[in-house]
């Protein structure tokens, strides 16, 4: 993902979710240095994602495929692209947050060995006030 890509991303993230990072946010994490990544098929964009590394460990701060493409094994494939990368850099340890609603993307989560190990009260902006997320984990 470059800075070109900054309005596709923030316009696919306003279409799925009722709460989407900005354009802002996207923009902060390429200019923090954070790992992004812009996963294209025949030139059109299927999904990104952004991962954050503080020493040994990697935090996956969003993981997105386009809502029409999902269920397709897409998710799987940038989630292993993602563990590739963080190997790479010497990361042994991946860590993110999920909605408690988004049983998908738990599953997905699952499926590639990410355990819950805690919660985060309060961490979501939601319809009424705060959501929790649930903290998973998995060791590279």
């Amino acid at each position: 993902m470059t800075g070109d890509d900054l309005d596709a991303v923030a316009e696919a993230e306003r279409r799925i979710y009722a709460f989407p990072w900005t354009r802002g946010n996207f923009a902060d994490s390429l200019a923090a240095g954070h790992d992004t990544w812009l996963a294209q098929e025949h030139g059109q964009m299927t999904g990104y994602a952004v991962m954050m590394q503080v020493l040994d460990e990697a935090h996956l701060l969003n993981i997105t495929v386009l809502p029409e493409l999902q269920r397709g094994g897409r998710g799987s494939a940038l989630l292993m692209h993602l563990f590739d990368q963080a190997r790479a850099q010497a990361v042994t340890r991946m860590l993110l947050e999920v909605r408690p609603g988004n049983l998908g993307g738990q599953a997905l989560y699952r499926r590639h060995g990410f355990a819950e190990i805690g919660r985060r009260r309060d961490y979501y902006p939601a319809h009424e006030g705060r959501e929790d997320a649930i903290v998973m984990a998995r060791d590279l």
